[in-house]
């Protein structure tokens, strides 16, 4: 049994005893120490109401942590707003349409059947920042508990905001439904048996998709790993090739991850998700520019010819971004920490390489279907194969490697010794320590777990072999240290 408390939510196994895996005592408290510093993060007249947005992935111990986490609200004094299942960008967005004062997301996005979690958001629909996240760990240990007396309760309603959040999306100018409808794709989807076996076919089927569907019942019975990686997704590669399929398209439980298949079968990759998403919305400004003679400043205010994702994606983002004559900023590994840079750098589009596609222009969250609508309506432009489209951007692969370490003190020491050993090349600590060699245009990313003795170790070339051989030499030096 396992319980993850981190500034970003509750995360466990379902079963066991109170603090060694998810139980109803660790969700009662969580939710409590939530509400408190709700509260105190928007104070409000003794009159007004505070109200807080629930939505679920469709998981099979949904029901129940539902139940606990709404009835908590309630003896706590908060109006909640039901959404029932729900996307975790549908979910975001529903505390924006409801002028909720926050939103708690239940799901453990790619893990397993038998986790769930917890997910918090501020009154934007945006996860809480590291300092508001910590707060709450505190004040949940502390076990101080003060309910609502009955005159005090909170109320909850149901209300589904599936297709207030699917007119969001199709309603931004970037998307081109009539383009897509006109093109009459097929795509295979397989939506793991969760939320977005609901919500993605509605979305295809108002752009004039016609969807094959693979895994799409929403019974929390995963019908494989979850996470989209394209180990787990060969049931989909040979539906998109037995239906003849335009593309594959793959969600993981809470839909806020998109990977692509190829109309051959094969993996578009995840990190790719992104990077096709930034080259149609970058091209699309530069030629507006060119032919209109307007500055792409004005194209793209209140936004910038900018991108952003975290140290450990793909580098064919920020070559995509200067072809047209844009600026990339690299962002800590984390969701809030991508849109926090994406912020302060005014960002026309940004995300993470595990297919989190993030538009400002919709809402500051990673989401699935704004980057299928962008993705098709790209497809549709350039008339060419799924295959053609990922020809013509940078080739990198990505080699993935870990150290286990039965000493944690020697974390430390191994990324003081790469620093060391690296001092001559361009060197980024925000988080971790990541070596880019820029005449190679290779680099190598080294962070430490959060929850165990590992350095996880990223490493980007264009060939496997140089990836692998790049983090080689990493887990050289860190042997060297151990042995």
């Amino acid at each position: 049994m396992t319980l993850i408390k981190s500034i970003s939510g509750i995360r466990g196994t379902i079963g066991g005893a109170p603090g060694a895996s998810l139980t109803p005592l660790d969700i009662v408290k969580f939710t409590y120490a939530y509400c408190v510093k709700m509260k105190e993060r928007r104070s409000k007249s003794e009159d007004e109401r505070y109200k807080v947005v629930v939505g679920k992935d469709a998981r099979l111990s949904g029901d129940m942590v539902e139940q606990l986490v709404c009835g908590t609200l309630v003896s706590c004094g908060v109006d909640v707003v039901k959404a029932g299942f729900a996307s975790t960008p549908t979910t975001e967005m529903a505390v924006v349409f409801e002028e909720a004062d926050g939103g708690i997301i239940l799901t453990a996005s790619h893990n397993p059947k038998q986790w769930n979690a917890l997910k918090l958001l501020n009154e934007k629909g945006e996860f809480l920042n590291a300092e508001e996240g910590a707060a709450i760990l505190e004040c949940a240990e502390n076990e101080d508990f003060i309910f609502a007396d009955v005159d005090s309760l909170g109320d909850i309603e149901e209300k589904d905001f599936t297709d207030q959040h699917l007119d969001a999306v199709l309603a931004l100018p970037a998307v081109d439904v009539d383009a897509v409808r006109n093109a009459q794709f097929k795509v295979a989807l397989d939506a793991v048996n969760s939320v977005g076996g609901i919500i993605m076919p509605r979305l295809l089927e108002r752009m004039g998709v016609e969807c094959v569907c693979v895994n799409c019942e929403p019974t929390g019975e995963f019908a494989h790993n979850p996470e989209p990686l394209p180990a787990n997704l060969t049931e989909l590669c040979e539906a998109v090739k037995t239906h003849k399929a335009d593309l594959g398209i793959s969600v993981d439980p809470d839909v806020d991850r998109l990977a692509l298949i190829c109309e051959d079968g094969q993996p578009f990759g995840e990190e790719y998700t992104l990077v096709s998403v930034a080259d149609y919305l970058l091209g699309r400004v530069y030629n507006e520019a060119l032919e209109t003679g307007k500055s792409m400043e004005e194209i793209t205010a209140p936004y910038l010819m900018t991108t952003s994702s975290n140290l450990s994606s793909s580098r064919a983002l920020r070559d995509v971004t200067e072809q047209y004559g844009g600026d990339y900023y690299a962002a800590a590994v984390g969701e809030v920490n991508v849109t926090t840079r994406m912020k302060e750098c005014g960002c026309l589009i940004g995300g993470e390489g595990n297919g989190g596609v993030i538009y400002p222009a919709l809402h500051f969250g990673r989401d699935a279907m704004v980057g299928v609508a962008l993705f098709l309506t790209n497809l549709a432009y350039k008339k060419m194969k799924v295959s053609e489209l990922l020809a013509t951007y940078p080739k990198y692969v990505i080699a993935k490697n870990k150290i286990e370490l039965s000493d944690s003190a020697l974390i430390d020491r191994i990324l003081e010794e790469v620093k060391t050993v690296y001092a001559s090349e361009d060197i980024n600590t925000i988080d971790g320590v990541k070596i880019s060699f820029e005449d190679r245009r290779e680099w190598v990313h080294l962070r430490r777990s959060n929850t165990e003795p590992i350095i996880r170790i990223y490493a980007e070339a264009a060939t496997t072999e140089a990836a692998d051989a790049l983090a080689q030499q990493i887990i050289d030096i860190a042997n060297s240290i151990i042995k």
